[in-house]
């Protein structure tokens, strides 16, 4: 079927989820799963629990997906290309709360613009996190700012483009003694890689994918 811009829009995202069931979008996910032979990796039981927003904008052209680019200073995945989020902490109700909550506190995104849809698989690390992420759609008239010591940049990439999977490669590097496979993106001079597309795979994968 031909696709045209309403299938790109943000209320094509909440009929997709509404269609497949928010809590069936949850299954097992991780650096694992390209790569079987880190399964004891990432199982710790220290693992640190966090969340990440992954904001989906309501534009009229056509939704795009909040993008940042992680502060040079920061003792991991620094420089990296991410969706805003860390931790979940002791006093936060929810992986919904701490998403929010560090939206807030890394691009200064109000709560008043999000509405959450559901959650994708915990993401399971070799750097010791379980991630979780939460699907939002941003209704647009927020202002986003970085919060310097954390982000470097933030932007935004049309959701049409990172649901294509002509756009979706699959890279390999050497780490710690083993061929390590990982999802990659390019959009233009950016190139998002690791955790951050192999949640936007994931989010293909549930919602897109024939």
């Amino acid at each position: 079927m031909r696709e045209t811009l309403t299938d790109w829009s943000a209320e094509d995202v909440r009929r997709r989820v509404l269609a497949r069931g928010a809590s069936d979008l949850e299954h097992d996910s991780g650096d694992h799963i390209l790569n079987p032979d880190l399964e004891q990796l990432v199982e710790r039981a220290a693992a640190r629990e966090a969340a990440v927003l992954v904001p989906i904008v309501d534009r009229p052209e056509g939704a795009s997906v909040i993008l940042t680019t992680r502060a040079t200073g920061l003792r991991k995945h620094s420089g990296q290309i991410a969706f805003p989020g860390g931790s979940v902490d002791p006093e936060d109700e929810s992986v919904e709360a701490a998403a929010l909550r560090e939206a807030r506190e890394e691009i200064a995104l109000e709560e008043r613009f999000v509405e959450t849809l559901g959650r994708l698989p915990r993401y399971r690390t070799t750097t010791g996190f379980r991630i979780t992420p939460v699907v939002a759609i941003v209704r647009p008239g927020f202002s986003l700012r970085p919060e310097p010591s954390e982000v470097a940049d933030i932007f935004e990439v049309p959701l049409a483009f990172l649901m294509n999977e002509a756009n979706h490669r699959r890279d390999s590097r050497e780490w710690g003694g083993h061929t390590r496979s990982f999802y990659s993106i390019s959009f233009g001079d950016r190139l998002i890689w690791g955790i951050t597309a192999g949640i936007l795979r994931t989010l293909y994968e549930r919602l897109y994918r024939s």
